[in-house]
């Protein structure tokens, strides 16, 4: 009886529950159609007044089962651009972005409350640029007064966010820090809503590469996080309470805190990985060392310090401390079971960079040892400063490299040589106060091999001996000697023996002699080669003193030989390309280097040169070594224009900064002659030919003497200098005559002369000129307009002005048809520039019966102050005073005398 009326029960409650889930199924697909609109454009009108950047998706979608049972709107193909100054640059991009919104929210409350976010398949690309500004402020700000009880603002309160196969790219160039993760998952938990909360994280990323100030630190490395951060959201701050990372399988421990200031940012970051095994350090290293690490016995226990503490405030170029602790204990490593493993390896390093400065650089490397059977390494050094370094430093070693290769197996190196060396050095290393660490030793190896996977054939035979003795630590106590060196290298062998002491006054005795193809012996020891195939052969002999030298003793050195080179490429601080010698003869006789036929290349332009330098030991090895020389050069094509710096603003700066490539640098220890001549110079938009002159290099400066070209189909003599203050700006000074050139067409292909000569573009005809004009240069080798300070002549031979506004606001003025267009001739026309102001002095001429008088002043930007008599046939004797103002696009023509000044403008550079 009781299964009888138990069996419709249980019916029921299989009914009421099968309606009750198919209610709440319905409700799932009903809820977020019914919410749809209102959800949208609340979305919408959030995005509108929360966002200073454009956004952009194609889809939008509601539902609960994309995130279940979060009832969550989807957009998808988002993109949202950056803040200012990135406004036209994507900031994130992502293949879906879910919001999980709060149900009740939308029933009981005119407020939408959005507590989750769900990016999949995402790029965010996080930029910087040098002067701090980032992207990443899309966010607008609100004010701090309470929001009124019936806001209709979404609102975002979140306390789940979830990145899903997504890619970072953090790109700070204020910090010099570029950041790259790749496959990236994220998941992070807390009460976001709260101005201060902990947020509970785990993240992964497939890779990871760090960077900073261009030199990689991390590379393609696997990082497996579990963090807990405390974020303070009202003073912007991070606090890293619990945070354990794996990169690869090195545990890392990460705690510090992170504060957001006005002008940037205060860290105190302390990254420890205690008691790890070698092993797991090196698995860490870039993916080139995983497969020698799969063959390799590696033992031994490592620590690892890293901590970053202080502001960086990059306008009070402010930065933190940074230091970094490494020791390794009785580590082992055995390659591929050899029979030399390297054994009890030590390294106890301590390093400081206070404030990030590299003068400031501390480096204590207390112990560097390892033990090859019965063979020993050991060393150890201390250094402070870079500039004027402090030294204490020891090397004692006796190593068959060939056993220390095969323990080690450096990937595609073989080494061989019996290696002995025992050097002490301490002191300090100071060139201006001639200071050189007391030091004494020998480094002497047997029997060298060299072969790299790079290039096929090795460098064999490898002997040298160096000793080193300083007792007192100066300069002149310093005393180096190379005993007979040598190598072979592709069946050609080369010798070099040196003897040098006495720094101070150096004394010098060395002999070289041998064959050296650059580009292959480079390739030895890189795969990326050169693009020049550069060949050297010296047969030298160089003995003396460097005093005698300076003070013109050539009968007591014993300077001899020659050195050939070809397709030598030469790179030097003051020259923004290379210089490539593409063949050379030296000969070298006492203190004078001798060039014959010395053919080279600098970008498109070629060089001829014949001549000599002198005194070019002293000029390599004393900072204040002047080089002198005498050379005759001729070019079939120069091009100035590759001779100039790129210096090129950041994309990201202001529209208006304008570009400026550089000055040509003089060098200060330069002092040269060179008589040049070329067929065709291309400088700044003109085409010279036949150029020549007397040119002379001394102490920064540029003099030219009589030079000549063509230009524009007229001869033209320039006597002048020119002297770099800096790679943005130089001053010159130059007198030029140009006699019977064709003014239209140098209006058309000169730009000074079209700035300082604007009335010529209406002009046609024959002038001539003589002029000197000294000023400035800016970084684009431009004249700077209100520097320039000069004063000549400009001869009018025959010339006819047609359409210019000036006389024909004077002929309108006047009634007399004929100014429209007047013809001059035999007129010399004296003027003088100061402060960006033309003075005219007075001139007449004759046309059509009248006798004009002009006289005034123009500024260089082409606004006019001009007076002039009008004088009326048949003699002139009557005339009507007229004044000219305005500009030349729009000139103002009085009948009177009176005018107004022109504004000066004095230079700032």
């Amino acid at each position: 009886m009781s299964k009888i009326t138990s069996k419709p029960f249980l019916l029921k409650i299989a009914k009421y529950t099968g309606i009750t889930f198919a209610v709440i199924l319905a409700l799932l697909f009903v809820t977020p159609i019914l919410f749809a609109d209102q959800i949208k454009e609340k979305i919408k009108k959030t995005a509108n007044e929360s966002l200073t950047a454009e956004l952009n998706y194609s889809d939008v979608s509601v539902s609960f089962f994309r995130h279940f049972p979060s009832l969550t709107l989807t957009l998808t193909d988002l993109q949202l651009n950056g803040s200012a100054p990135y406004k036209n640059e994507k900031f994130i991009t992502a293949k879906e972005v879910s919001f999980g919104i709060d149900v009740l929210s939308l029933i009981f409350s005119k407020s939408a409350k959005i507590d989750e976010i769900y990016l999949s398949d995402s790029f965010i690309n996080v930029k910087v640029n040098p002067n701090g500004e980032a992207n990443y402020n899309v966010y607008k700000s609100t004010p701090q007064e309470s929001k009124p009880e019936d806001s209709t603002n979404t609102a975002l309160k979140l306390d789940r966010i979830e990145i899903l196969n997504s890619k970072i790219i953090y790109d700070d160039q204020s910090t010099k820090v570029h950041f790259d993760a790749l496959g990236f998952d994220y998941l992070g938990k807390g009460d976001l809503n709260e101005a201060v909360f902990d947020l509970h994280s785990k993240a992964k990323i497939e890779k990871l590469n760090i960077i900073y100030d261009n030199e990689p630190y991390l590379m393609n490395k696997k990082v497996d996080a579990d963090l807990i951060t405390q974020v303070n959201m009202n003073s912007l701050s991070f606090f890293f309470q619990q945070n354990n990372l794996k990169i690869n399988q090195l545990s890392v421990d990460f705690e510090g805190k992170f504060d957001f200031l006005k002008d940037g940012y205060n860290m105190d970051f302390v990254i420890k990985s205690d008691d790890s095994e070698l092993y797991d350090v090196f698995t860490a290293f870039p993916p080139k060392y995983v497969t020698w690490l799969s063959k390799t016995d590696l033992k031994g226990n490592t620590n690892l310090l890293l901590t970053l503490k202080g502001k960086y405030i990059a306008s009070q170029n402010i930065a933190p401390d940074l230091n970094f602790d490494l020791k390794i204990e009785d580590g082992f490593i055995n390659y591929d079971n050899s029979d030399f493993p390297i054994s009890d390896l030590n390294v106890e390093i301590k390093s400081k960079l206070p404030s990030l400065k590299p003068n400031s650089l501390i480096v204590n490397a207390a112990n560097l040892s390892l033990n090859v059977g019965e063979d020993y390494f050991k060393s150890k050094f201390y250094l402070e400063g870079i500039d004027a370094p402090k030294v204490d430093a020891e090397f004692n070693a006796k190593m068959d490299l060939e056993k220390l290769n095969k323990g080690l197996g450096v990937p595609g190196l073989t080494l061989k040589g019996n290696l002995v060396g025992d050097v002490k050095a301490k002191g300090k290393f100071d060139r201006k106060n001639k200071l050189f660490p007391i030091a004494n030793g020998s480094i002497e190896l047997k029997k060298g091999f060299v072969k790299t996977s790079y290039y096929p054939n090795p460098i064999t035979n490898i002997e040298f001996k160096t000793t080193i003795d300083n007792k007192k630590g100066t300069f002149e106590d310093l005393k180096l000697n190379l005993k007979p060196a040598q190598f072979t290298f592709e069946g050609k062998p080369v010798f070099v023996q040196a003897l040098l002491n006495n720094f101070d006054d150096l004394h010098y005795d060395v002999t070289a002699k041998g064959e050296l193809d650059v580009k292959k012996i480079y390739k030895v020891f890189s795969h990326k080669g050169l693009n020049l195939d550069g060949f050297i052969k010296a047969d030298l002999a160089l003995k003396g003193k460097q005093s005698d030298a300076i003070n013109g003793n050539y009968d007591k050195l014993n300077n001899k030989g020659t050195l050939e080179i070809r397709n030598i490429g030469i790179a030097s601080e003051f020259l923004p390309q290379k210089f490539i010698i593409r063949d050379g003869l030296f000969k070298i006789n006492q203190d004078k280097i001798l060039f014959n036929d010395f053919l080279a290349s600098y970008g498109q332009s070629d060089f001829k040169m014949n001549g000599y330098l002198q005194n070019a030991i002293n000029y390599a090895t004393r900072r204040k070594g002047i080089l002198r020389g005498s050379f005759t050069v001729s070019s079939k094509y120069l091009n100035v224009d590759e001779f100039m710096f790129n210096n090129t603003p950041n994309t990201h700066a202001s529209k208006s900064a304008t570009k400026q490539s550089g000055v040509i640098i003089i060098p200060d220890n330069f002092d040269l002659e060179l008589i040049a001549n070329a067929q065709k110079v291309y400088f700044d938009k003109l085409k010279i030919e036949n150029a020549g002159g007397n040119l002379k290099i001394n102490n920064n400066k540029l003099t030219m003497q009589q030079t000549g070209f063509n230009l524009i189909g007229c001869h033209v003599v320039m006597n002048g200098s020119y002297e770099a203050v800096n790679t943005q700006n130089a001053n010159f000074d130059y007198k030029i005559k140009a006699s019977d050139f064709d003014i239209k067409r140098a209006y058309n292909e000169i730009d000074v002369f079209r700035k300082m000569a604007s009335a010529a573009e209406k002009a046609h005809g024959i002038v001539s000129l003589d002029y000197q004009l000294r000023g400035k240069l800016n970084g684009n080798m431009n004249p700077v307009y209100p520097s320039l300070v000069g004063g000549g002549i400009l001869s009018v031979k025959d010339v006819k002005i047609r359409g210019l506004k000036m006389f024909n606001a004077v002929s309108k003025q006047t009634g007399s048809e004929s100014m429209k267009n007047p013809d001059v001739s035999k007129v010399d026309i004296k003027t003088t520039v100061k402060n960006n102001i033309m003075t005219i002095e007075r001139f007449k001429f004759k046309f059509a019966g009248f006798r004009p008088r002009i006289e005034g002043t123009t500024s260089l930007d082409g606004k006019l102050n001009l007076k002039m008599r009008l004088g009326l046939p048949p003699f002139g004797i009557f005339g009507i005073p007229i004044t000219v103002t305005g500009t030349g696009e729009n000139p103002k023509v009085k009948v009177g005398h009176k005018t107004e000044d022109l504004n000066e403008t004095k230079d700032k550079y």
